[in-house]
């Protein structure tokens, strides 16, 4: 394993509204290039064949398989995922598979954790970008809630990467409303981009606007510049009220 930056990439401190784009399909054939994916195909073959190599082949995908930004204009991975996550998801989405086949569904959710717990800053947004892909209907399966203390700890973070990938689809779909709120204004305070949080609009409430709205007062009073993105959350409608709490 490699070890932890001392210091996280600084994110713009304001970025403007945008729309999250589409998370890419982790299959290997979204890797440009033909090389790239020769090199992947051996990996989730090995994992699949016994998925316990997991530990060892997805530290060393980026090396082995293929690093960089997936697009240029955003590298350090806010708001599109990086080669090596998309190469990294592949070989634990593998191994997810091949646990569940074998009736051990509980290795995705130990094995999982593990790789966040020891990874370095670039495996840990690899793993919580996965957790979308473990958990969607007909997917490898396996990680149920069991990957909400992953988010919870990204969001505790302040790194800008691991707030980004935590507050994907997996956190729309799981995150209680408190914890969901709070991830979202960790946002304007880190400087990441609302685009990067996954159903937005979908879940904004009542509350949310309150504590945005609270933000905002807050710059005004000392004197400092409001992001963009707080202006994007006071005017997202909020329909149904606050939501309610889990």
């Amino acid at each position: 394993m490699t070890q932890t930056e001392a210091q996280p990439p600084q994110p713009p401190q304001s970025s403007p509204p945008s729309q999250p784009p589409a998370a890419p399909h982790p299959a290997g054939e979204e890797l440009p290039g033909e090389e790239a994916r020769a090199r992947l195909a051996p990996l989730t073959a090995e994992v699949a064949a016994d998925p316990g190599r997991v530990a060892t082949l997805f530290p060393a995908v980026a090396r082995r398989v293929a690093r960089g930004p997936g697009d240029p204009g955003d590298p350090d991975g806010l708001l599109s995922w990086r080669l090596e996550d998309r190469a990294r998801v592949a070989v634990l989405a593998a191994a997810a598979r091949a646990w569940c086949e074998r009736g051990e569904p509980h290795r995705v959710a130990e094995e999982t954790a593990a790789l966040y717990r020891y990874g370095d800053a670039d495996e840990k947004r690899a793993v919580l970008r996965a957790l979308d892909v473990l958990d969607r209907p007909g997917g490898p399966g396996g990680i149920g809630e069991a990957g909400l203390p992953l988010v919870t700890d990204a969001l505790r973070s302040n790194d800008p990467r691991l707030i980004a990938a935590a507050l994907g689809p997996y956190a729309a779909r799981r995150l209680d409303a408190a914890a969901w709120r709070h991830g979202v204004l960790k946002c304007l305070f880190t400087g990441v981009p609302l685009a990067a949080v996954a159903g937005l609009a979908d879940r904004a409430d009542a509350e949310l606007a309150r504590m945005a709205a609270d933000y905002v007062r807050e710059r005004q009073a000392a004197g400092r510049d409001v992001p963009p993105d707080a202006e994007r959350l006071l005017a997202l409608p909020s329909p149904g009220g606050p939501q309610k709490e889990d």
